[in-house]
């Protein structure tokens, strides 16, 4: 196979010798934005993350095979994929650790009043805190029950939360308490204490939190997205922030970077981190592993 690999595979030059011994031919692209090394028509293989943002898909002819490093698939035009009949692949489960680990984190630092503690520190300053909250016994709502909904799903079991699962339909599955379908999440909204957002972006998941979602959940809760900003209707979260929820883990925006004269940077109540929660130190390892896994 003609294989062009870009520069979104951080580990990929080290790895192309073994990607030629298994029989393919290989053109290397740092930037995805960049002039292509190869004519478009060459390419019958692609490991990339955004290249068809830049380079339209059409223009590669005989293109039969696509692997993504990353989760999920709002950066290709899937419709196309579909129509004709290309083999694609994502990083699933690459991620999912460290973004599982982000999420129980970022709850805890708000239950912890981990920024009290830390600026009372700069300050040199002895003072208690008497308004710490536990994890234990609280409801924690997922909405996707995927590779990363699980994994959050085991850490936050492991700290003995009832965790109830949001999927497209009812049923058992492992670290869960319940899984319950998507047209049940306004119920378990109301009792959640948590809610961790890990589905992927689609036109029935943009906006899935808007206003009147936030009416409905429940007085105190935090919202955890890690998923993708377009899920929740910015406008009513900071509403929200000011009313019902008690905080927000927020890594993901509509519109990245996050504008610097954003309210959601002064909110006391709201962690924001830049798109950063899937980092880990072994990503680059579980990524090639599901690329040669893929390619065999």
């Amino acid at each position: 196979m003609n294989l062009l690999i870009t520069g979104a595979w951080q580990s990929a030059k080290e790895n192309i010798g073994k990607i030629e011994q298994m029989g393919h031919v290989v053109s290397f692209c740092q930037y995805e934005k960049d002039e292509l090394p190869c004519e478009y028509e060459w390419v019958e293989g692609v490991i990339c993350n955004g290249l068809f943002l830049y380079h339209p898909i059409e223009r590669f002819s005989n293109l039969k095979y696509i692997q993504l490093t990353s989760a999920g698939f709002d950066r290709v035009p899937m419709e196309y994929v579909k129509e004709h009949d290309i083999e694609i692949h994502n990083a699933r489960g690459v991620y999912s650790i460290p973004m599982a680990e982000f999420a129980v984190s970022g709850v805890l630092q708000l239950y912890k009043q981990a920024s009290y503690f830390r600026e009372n520190q700069k300050l040199h300053r002895w003072e208690k805190h008497r308004g710490l909250k536990e994890l234990y016994g609280k409801t924690v709502c997922i909405v996707g029950c995927g590779s990363v909904g699980t994994e959050c799903a085991k850490r936050f079991q492991a700290f003995g939360c009832n965790v109830i699962g949001i999927a497209t339909s009812e049923r058992e599955q492992l670290y869960f308490d319940e899984v319950k379908a998507a047209d049940t999440l306004d119920e378990v909204l109301v009792r959640a204490d948590v809610v961790v957002l890990t589905v992927p972006l689609a036109e029935d998941t943009w906006h899935m939190i808007d206003e009147e979602r936030f009416e409905k959940i429940k007085n105190g809760a935090i919202l955890v997205n890690i998923a993708r900003g377009a899920i929740v209707d910015g406008n009513a979260l900071e509403k929200a922030l000011d009313g019902r929820l008690g905080g927000a883990v927020l890594d993901v925006f509509e519109e990245e970077p996050l504008s610097a004269d954003s309210p959601l940077w002064n909110k006391g109540n709201v962690i924001i981190t830049s798109h950063n929660s899937f980092v880990g130190e072994g990503n680059q390892e579980r990524l090639c592993h599901t690329i040669f896994s893929n390619m065999e």
